[in-house]
C-alpha cells in the first residue's frame, strides 16, 4: 500500500514501538490518529508532528475498553473522513508460572492484547468495507511461538491474536482488507518493567540482545508497503 496521505490509526502511540511507528509513518507522509491512555503525552506528540506539517490528532483511549476503542475509531473517521490502516500495537505482559499465575493479571492482559485489537477491527472493518478496502496490522510477538517459563500467559494472548489475524485474513480478502501480523523479538523498551506480576523473569532476560523500537517500526512500515501476510525481524 502507498502510505502517503493514508489515514493510519496507531495504538500505544506514546512510547516504545508505537512511538517509533508513529515517526516512521509520519516520515512516509501518513495522516495519523494517535491512541494511548496518556492525554498529555499524546497531545504533546500531536502538536510536535503538526509543527512539522504532519496531519496528526490525539485520541486518548484505554484500549482494554471496547467502547473507548470504538469512539476513537469513530472520531478518527469524523476528523479525517476515512480510515486506511489500523495498527494494533498496544500490549502488556503478565509474568508468572502457570502454577501460580494471578488469574486477574491474565484477564487484564487478555482484554488489552486480544479484545482490544478485536474491538478496533470490528469498528474499522465496516468503514474499510465502505471505502473498498484497507489494512489492519496486528503486532504479535515471537514469544507466541515459543515456550518460555513465566511468560505463558503473555504468549497465550499473542497466540490468540495470531489465530484471530489468520482467520480474519481469509474472511476479509474479498473485501480487499489486508491483514498483516508482525512478530517483534525482544525490544529495548519499558515493556518488561510494565509487566504485571513478579519481576524475576524480566531480570533473567535483561541481558538478551534487543532490537530498538525504531528497528521494529521500520519492519512495520516495510510490511505495510509490501502487504506481506507476516513480518518477522530477520
Amino acid at each position: 500500500m502507498e502510505i502517503r496521505n493514508k489515514v493510519v490509526f496507531i495504538t500505544g502511540a506514546s512510547a516504545g514501538i508505537g512511538l517509533g511507528t508513529v515517526r516512521q509513518f509520519a516520515a512516509a507522509g501518513a495522516k495519523l490518529a494517535l491512541v494511548a491512555r496518556s492525554a498529555d503525552v499524546l497531545n504533546h506528540l500531536a502538536k510536535e508532528l503538526q509543527n512539522q506539517g504532519i496531519d496528526a490528532v490525539a485520541m486518548p483511549a484505554d484500549v482494554s475498553d471496547p467502547r473507548q476503542v470504538q469512539r476513537a475509531i469513530e472520531e478518527t473517521v469524523l476528523h479525517f473522513g476515512r480510515l486506511d490502516v489500523v495498527i494494533n500495537n498496544v500490549g502488556q505482559a503478565a509474568v508468572g508460572k502457570v502454577a501460580d499465575l494471578n488469574p486477574d493479571d491474565f484477564r487484564k492482559i487478555f482484554e488489552l492484547n486480544v479484545l482490544g485489537p478485536i474491538a478496533a477491527m470490528q469498528s474499522a472493518i465496516p468503514v474499510m468495507r465502505r471505502q473498498g478496502g484497507g489494512m489492519i496490522i496486528n503486532i504479535s510477538s515471537v514469544v507466541s511461538k515459543m515456550h518460555i517459563a513465566g511468560l505463558g500467559a503473555y504468549a497465550a494472548t499473542k497466540a490468540a491474536l495470531n489465530m484471530i489475524s489468520d482467520t480474519a485474513r481469509d474472511e476479509l480478502a474479498s473485501d480487499h482488507i489486508r491483514l498483516i501480523t508482525v512478530y517483534p523479538r525482544s525490544t529495548a523498551t519499558d515493556f518488561g518493567k510494565n509487566a504485571l506480576g513478579a519481576h524475576e523473569q524480566q531480570q533473567q532476560g535483561s541481558s538478551s540482545p534487543k532490537d530498538t523500537p525504531e528497528m521494529v517500526a521500520e519492519k512495520i512500515l516495510f510490511a505495510a508497503l509490501n502487504e506481506s501476510d507476516e513480518q518477522y525481524m530477520d
